[in-house]
């Protein structure tokens, strides 16, 4: 169970990472407008809301990454502290944003949580 809480930590980083780019960097662009759905003048006129929101997933991938860098019990502790975030992040954002992200952000990291729970 180890082995694939480690896997499945590592691929929410990398996720949200990716949340980082698109929303930092290509918000304006092809990428961020198809995640967006906003037009052009939109998706301008958002994008600095955006970026900051593309920032704060940065933090969450690099908490993540500790996380996973970090000795244990520490390790195991950040982990779910980041996790948990990103839970709490994703059903807010489900309930005021868009429901979607309940599937791409919430889902995944509750059922990453529960892999380093049971790992633990």
């Amino acid at each position: 169970m180890h082995a694939i809480s480690v896997v499945l930590v590592a691929l929410m980083a990398l996720l949200h990472a990716y949340i980082l780019v698109l929303e930092m960097f290509l918000w304006q662009r092809g990428p961020g407008r198809s995640l967006s759905g906003f037009d052009a003048e939109l998706a301008r006129a958002t994008a600095p809301l955006a970026a900051n929101q593309g920032l704060y997933n940065g933090f969450l991938a690099a908490g993540l990454v500790w996380g996973l860098i970090a000795d244990d019990p520490t390790g195991q502790q950040v982990q779910i502290f980041f996790l948990s975030c990103i839970v709490v992040a994703g059903v807010y954002g489900a309930a005021t944003a868009n429901r979607r992200i309940l599937f791409v952000q919430a889902l995944p990291a509750a059922v990453t949580l529960a892999t380093v729970v049971a790992a633990g």
